[in-house]
């Protein structure tokens, strides 16, 4: 796809939300069975959707919030290749976020806990702030000419 070219492309769009959110369940599951699922007997979608599980009072608690800020950190990466503009991350990292609160929403009532808010917002900036540099890396790369200059 040209970069300079923009084309307005709903389809486009939705798949690239559809594509995002379930690779950062993905990214969430594999982190939650890895640091959460050896605590715990039965890894269930409560440690996911539930505000209750994000508390810094118990070792497990703090599992569950590794788990969701290292999801976040895969996000980023996985929006250099979903997304793959700098200034459409912010973007996709908020609807990402916001369709993750009305599914908690669903699931187990409005967020009532500060920790809660605490790891969203944070992953939700780590996942911008270090898409958009990851974007930008691959942006500002140079692109080589030497083989078009030997053609001519």
């Amino acid at each position: 796809m040209f970069y300079g070219a923009m084309v307005w492309d709903p389809w486009l769009i939705v798949s690239q939300i559809v594509c995002l959110q379930c690779l950062y369940y993905l990214a969430l599951g594999l982190s939650m069975s890895l640091l959460v699922g050896t605590r715990v007997p039965r890894l269930t979608l409560l440690y996911f959707f539930d505000f209750a599980t994000l508390t810094p009072r118990t070792p497990t608690g703090w599992c569950a919030i590794a788990s969701f800020l290292l999801a976040a950190v895969a996000g980023a990466g996985f929006m250099l290749y979903v997304i793959e503009r700098a200034k459409k991350c912010l973007d996709f990292a908020a609807t990402l976020y916001i369709i993750h609160l009305f599914i908690c929403i669903v699931y187990g009532g409005w967020p009532a806990s500060v920790t809660w808010w605490v790891v969203n917002i944070t992953g939700l900036a780590i996942m911008a702030l270090l898409g958009e540099y990851l974007c930008i890396r691959r942006e500002l790369k140079e692109i080589p000419i030497s083989r078009l200059r030997a053609s001519v």
